[in-house]
């Protein structure tokens, strides 16, 4: 019962995020590549990643555990661009740029969870939201 993933606003925020960020991490300093750079790329990619593996769920319950793990690691991903910024690893502008685009992703993602979170309540596992292109 798999839905077409690249179909989903909130995927293709989520990958655009990806491919903002991966360029930046080369700058940072060595040091941090086994750590921060590490754990941020973990973080991003598990974003369109766990949209992707939850459109290809055989339930809306099981594609909400997924999209939940994906809001998660978008909240672990904003404590990773705070410490980048604080600790001088990316310049304000940068920081500003990404955080928009985190937010935007959070913001409708959310929004996203709860018409999924409704259909599980309500036991329609008819995947409506597939059929619609308002997130």
């Amino acid at each position: 019962m798999g839905r077409d993933f690249r179909k989903l606003e909130i995927w293709n925020l989520s990958y655009n995020l990806v491919l903002d960020l991966y360029p930046l991490l080369e700058s940072y300093p060595e040091y941090e590549h086994r750590n921060i750079v590490d754990q941020m790329r973990r973080a991003v990619t598990s974003l369109p990643m766990n949209i992707a593996e939850g459109a290809g769920a055989h339930s809306n319950k099981v594609f909400l555990t997924y999209l939940g793990y994906a809001y998660k690691s978008a909240k672990e991903l904003d404590v990773l661009l705070i410490l980048s910024r604080d600790l001088g690893y990316i310049d304000a502008d940068v920081y500003d740029f990404l955080q928009k685009k985190l937010e935007e992703f959070k913001a409708k993602l959310f929004l996203f969870l709860v018409q999924v979170e409704k259909e599980v309540v309500q036991k329609r596992p008819n995947f409506s939201y597939c059929r619609r292109t308002l997130l």
